[in-house]
């Protein structure tokens, strides 16, 4: 993403309006559409990414359309690269990759988003798993696993992170030495 270095993300309550506010922003600015889909609880979420004054147009272009139907936006400049496999489910852990297991829960799929980014700046973290308010009632959470130290402190960054530009944290959860059996689907 060297010319893309910018990632938006805008969660609405309505779909109807998702779809109009997707239209808008897409005809804004020259940005690439990387998510654009409903999300439980009936919301939609739209995720794209440009250089950073396209997608901060692309943005208020959105805002400006959504009004009352935005639950939750970003704009984040230089977004780690992990996230993306993390909110692909991509990641494939090796036995040797397992550590403590860090869960940051939130109430939208745009602070979840915020957490990801966050977490993987804050501390040598694997992220393994974003997901984005799909079955689990338009909530969103970030699984990563690491050393106890770095899952501790990139937990803490990605909590105080959705707290104070969001407020949106719903719990927080460290498991200094998990049973295998919680990393079964990722190893």
């Amino acid at each position: 993403m060297s010319s893309k270095a910018a990632v938006g993300a805008i969660e609405l309550s309505s779909i109807g309006i998702g779809f109009r506010v997707q239209d808008a922003l897409l005809k804004a600015a020259s940005v690439d559409l990387l998510i654009a889909r409903t999300i439980c609880a009936g919301k939609y979420l739209i995720v794209f990414a440009g250089t950073v004054s396209d997608v901060e147009a692309a943005m208020q272009t959105a805002q400006s359309e959504g009004k009352d139907a935005v639950i939750d936006s970003l704009v984040v400049p230089n977004i780690h690269p992990a996230v993306f496999p993390a909110m692909t489910q991509s990641v494939v852990l090796s036995p040797e990759e397992v550590g403590a297991l860090g869960i940051v829960e939130t109430f939208s799929a745009v602070s979840a988003m915020v957490a990801a980014d966050v977490a993987a700046k804050a501390a040598n973290v694997t992220l393994f798993r974003l997901n984005l308010a799909m079955a689990m009632g338009g909530k969103g959470f970030l699984a990563m696993t690491g050393s106890v130290a770095n899952v501790e402190a990139a937990v803490q960054a990605a909590a105080d992170a959705v707290v104070q530009d969001h407020g949106l944290l719903v719990s927080t959860t460290v498991i200094p030495r998990p049973s295998r059996e919680l990393y079964t689907e990722y190893i």
